[in-house]
């Protein structure tokens, strides 16, 4: 029972899992930086308060439902343009830097059926 558990435990895909866990909330606490303390106040500063939490409709709290949007739109606003395309910019200059590939040979059995076919048709 150990060693199963400890195969389990020390798969690749586990451990993978739980690096890409660990760092995935590391880099949500970033992200999350960015959203609250850098674009938040520049919307504040253009708009005004941009806090709607006050907003009520009746005994409905439109306003937090309405900061959850926002701030939903704006983590993703800064996922898109400060992640997500710089990385593929990156990827797309390592492409072009790598040598393109070249095609393999045919196997050998398909060039000896090729001259078969090719002498067959004279």
């Amino acid at each position: 029972m150990w060693e199963g558990f400890r195969q389990f435990i020390l798969r690749g895909n586990v451990i993978d899992l739980a690096v890409g866990v660990i760092i995935g909330g590391a880099f949500g606490a970033i992200v999350n930086s960015l959203v609250v303390d850098i674009l938040t106040p520049l919307i504040g500063l253009v708009f005004g308060a941009p806090d709607f939490s006050a907003l009520k409709l009746g005994p409905l709290n439109v306003g937090k439902f309405l900061n959850a949007v926002v701030s939903f739109l704006m983590i993703g606003f800064a996922l898109y343009f400060f992640v997500v395309t710089p990385m593929n910019k990156l990827q797309e200059m390592r492409k072009k830097t790598e040598a393109p590939d070249v095609p393999a040979a045919p196997p050998e059995e398909i060039v000896l059926l090729r001259e078969i076919r090719d002498a067959l048709k004279k």
